[in-house]
């Protein structure tokens, strides 16, 4: 019978790739949601108390794209350069 080499070291290794784009998934989602959901419910409120109908809606959801973009290419930034180190601790 032959033995077949066992790949301990790569499993190791693409667990930690696999956490890490579960890690990256979950954490771009709720950076992409919740200061677009905050934008639309202070949005809707304000313009329902100040007779504007869209336009601070509007201006609330530009300015939650505009700082989801910045925290967003930060938190890019920081993960590729976990992805670059790998699994070395």
């Amino acid at each position: 019978m032959v033995d077949l080499p066992k790949k301990q070291s790569n499993q190791a290794s693409d667990r930690y790739y696999y956490v890490l784009a579960f890690r990256v998934a979950a954490d771009f989602g709720v950076t992409i949601a919740v200061p677009a959901l905050l934008a639309v419910m202070a949005g809707k409120r304000l313009d329902e108390k100040f007779g504007t109908e869209p336009w601070i809606l509007g201006g609330l959801l530009i300015a939650a794209l505009t700082i989801t973009v910045v925290i967003i290419a930060k938190k890019a930034k920081y993960y590729g350069e976990l992805y670059e180190k790998g699994d070395s601790k």
